[in-house]
C-alpha cells in the first residue's frame, strides 16, 4: 500500500490511500472519509474488500460522475432510506455503505451480487431497489433482457424499484419502466445527487401507486356491495291487482344500503295480496343478512300457502336456525288482504300495529291486542290471526319502531311514539299527500323532529285501495 503525504501547513497533514473502488482522506483535525472513484465497466472485476466508515466521518464531495457521498449516521438528518443494489460488480458503480442528499436524508446502501443475494437482503426495511438490467437473469427466462427487473419485481411487489442500464440501452431502460419500474438510470450519468433524487421519486411514486390501487379496490369494493344490497331489496310482486305499493328505506349503518328492517309484498294465485315488514334487533351486516334470509323464507312460505299462526311458527324455526346466538329475535308483522280489498287478517309478533286511514275518516292503529312475542323469544309459542274490515278505499301503512322511537322535538325529549306519528301522519294526510309523497313526508319530519339522523334502521310501507 502506497501512501502520498504533502505537508499543506504546520498544522493541517492529508495522508491519500489508494483502496479498491476509492481514496481514504485522513487528516489529524478532521478524521477520515471514504470517496468513491468510478471503475469502468469490465474492469477489476474481481470483488474487494468492502470499505468499511470509521468514527469521525465527514462528507467529502463526490471527485467525479458516478461517485456516491458517503456520510455518517451521527450527520444524517431526516427520515433515512434503505437502497438495496443489485449489480454484479459491487464496486463499480456505489462502493459506499451510506450516502446523503441535499435535504440531509441519509441513505443506506446495501450491495448484493445476484437475484439470490438479493432475496436475502431484500427485508421490510429496504424502501427502494435498484436493478442492473445486465445482470444474468434466471434460466427459465432464455433471452429476454428484462428477465432480472421481472424476477425483482415479483419478490419485491410493495418496493419502489429502479433499473440502471447504460446509455446505449435507453429503449431498454424505458421498455423497464413500461414493464414496472418506477425510473430508469443510465449508468454513465449516475451521481449521488441525482441518485438521492430517483430514490425520493421512487419511493414517493411507489407510495402514491399503492394509495391510488387501494382507493380503487375500495371503490370497486363499494360498487359491488352497494349492488349487493340493492339486488336484495325486494322487488313486490303484484300483477293483477288493483292495489298501489310504495316503500322507503332508510338503514340505521352509516354509508349502507341494508340494514336489520325487511318487507316483501306478493300476490298469490287466488288474488290475495300478503304485506310482510319486520325488524331485526340491532341493525349490523349480520342483522341484514338474517333480515334478508327471514324475507326470503316468508315469500317462500307464502307462496306455498302458509298463514298466520302456521306461517310464523315456521319462520321462527328459520330464526331459531340461522341466528348467531340465542338472544336475537326479530319481530314481524303479516297481513293478508282478500281478493275483494275489503278485509285482512292480521298477525303481530312483537311488531307495532299498522296505520289505516280510510276516505273522509281520520287514520288510526289497527287492534293489536291479540298479538304474540316476537319470533325467537318463546320456543312454543302462537301467533292468533285477528280479522280487520278495511272498507272500500283505504291506505295502510306499515313501519318499523324506527319511525316512532325518534325524539319528538330534538335530543332529550320525549320518543314520538305511536300517538305522535298517527298525528304527524293525519297532517300529512290533510295536506293531500298519499304513497310516494306520504312516506318521504313522514321519514324527512320524523329525522327533523330527532334533530338529526336516526340511529335505528326505518322501513315503511303503504298499501292503497283507491276504489269502492
Amino acid at each position: 500500500m502506497r501512501g502520498i503525504c504533502q505537508r499543506l501547513s504546520t498544522a493541517c497533514v492529508v495522508i491519500a490511500i489508494p483502496l479498491p473502488g476509492g481514496v481514504t482522506l485522513w487528516s489529524p483535525s478532521g478524521g477520515t472519509s471514504f470517496v468513491a472513484l468510478p471503475r469502468p465497466r469490465g474492469e477489476g472485476r474481481k470483488p474487494g474488500p468492502m470499505p468499511v466508515p470509521v468514527p469521525r466521518q465527514r462528507i467529502v464531495s463526490a471527485a467525479a460522475p458516478g461517485a456516491a457521498t458517503a456520510v455518517s449516521a451521527a450527520t444524517a438528518t431526516g427520515t433515512d432510506l434503505t437502497l438495496l443494489v443489485i449489480e454484479d460488480d459491487p464496486a463499480g458503480a456505489l462502493a459506499v455503505p451510506e450516502m446523503l442528499d441535499a435535504d440531509g436524508t441519509r441513505v443506506r446502501i446495501r450491495t448484493a451480487r445476484n437475484l439470490t443475494e438479493a432475496e436475502r437482503l431484500l427485508t421490510d426495511d429496504v424502501h427502494c431497489v435498484l436493478v442492473d438490467l445486465a445482470l444474468p437473469g434466471p434460466r427459465a427466462a432464455g433471452d429476454d433482457p428484462l428477465a432480472p427487473l421481472r424476477h425483482v419485481l415479483r419478490l419485491a411487489p410493495h418496493h419502489a424499484v429502479l433499473a440502471l442500464a447504460a446509455s446505449a440501452d435507453a429503449e431498454l431502460a424505458a421498455e423497464a419502466v413500461r414493464v414496472g419500474a418506477q425510473d430508469h438510470l443510465f449508468r454513465e450519468e449516475l451521481d449521488g445527487r441525482l441518485l438521492s433524487r430517483a430514490i425520493r421519486y421512487a419511493v414517493e411514486r411507489k407510495r402514491a401507486d399503492a394509495v391510488q390501487v387501494k382507493l380503487t379496490e375500495s371503490r370497486l369494493r363499494a360498487q359491488e356491495n352497494a349492488r349487493l344490497e340493492r339486488g336484495l331489496l325486494p322487488t313486490p310482486l303484484l300483477e293483477g291487482s288493483d292495489l298501489r305499493f310504495a316503500a322507503r328505506y332508510r338503514p340505521g349503518r352509516s354509508r349502507a344500503l341494508l340494514g336489520g328492517d325487511f318487507y316483501d309484498t306478493v300476490r298469490t294465485a287466488d288474488g290475495t295480496v300478503h304485506a310482510m315488514i319486520g325488524d331485526v334487533c340491532g341493525h349490523g351486516p349480520d342483522e341484514a343478512a338474517l333480515g334478508v334470509e327471514l324475507r326470503i323464507a316468508w315469500r317462500a312460505l307464502t307462496f306455498a300457502g302458509l298463514c298466520g299462526d302456521e306461517l310464523l311458527s315456521t319462520m321462527q324455526q328459520v330464526l331459531e336456525h340461522e341466528r348467531e346466538s340465542e338472544e336475537i329475535f326479530a319481530t314481524l308483522c303479516t297481513v293478508d288482504i282478500a281478493p275483494d280489498g275489503r278485509r285482512a287478517g292480521l298477525c303481530l309478533a312483537g311488531h307495532p300495529s299498522p296505520l289505516i286511514a280510510r276516505h273522509g275518516r281520520a287514520a288510526r292503529l289497527l287492534p293489536y291486542e291479540d298479538g304474540g312475542p316476537a319470533l325467537g323469544l318463546l320456543p312454543r309459542a302462537r301467533w292468533p290471526r285477528r280479522q280487520v274490515e278495511l272498507g272500500g278505499s283505504w291506505s295502510l301503512l306499515m313501519y318499523t319502531d324506527g319511525l316512532i322511537e325518534g325524539r319528538s322535538a330534538g335530543p332529550g325529549s320525549p320518543r314520538l311514539g305511536q300517538d305522535g306519528m298517527v298525528e304527524m301522519i293525519n297532517r300529512q294526510l290533510a295536506e293531500g299527500l298519499r304513497g310516494e309523497e306520504l312516506l318521504e313526508a313522514a321519514v324527512t319530519e320524523v329525522r327533523s323532529l330527532n334533530g338529526g339522523e336516526l340511529t335505528d334502521d326505518v322501513a315503511v310501507l303503504a298499501l292503497e285501495r283507491a276504489r269502492g
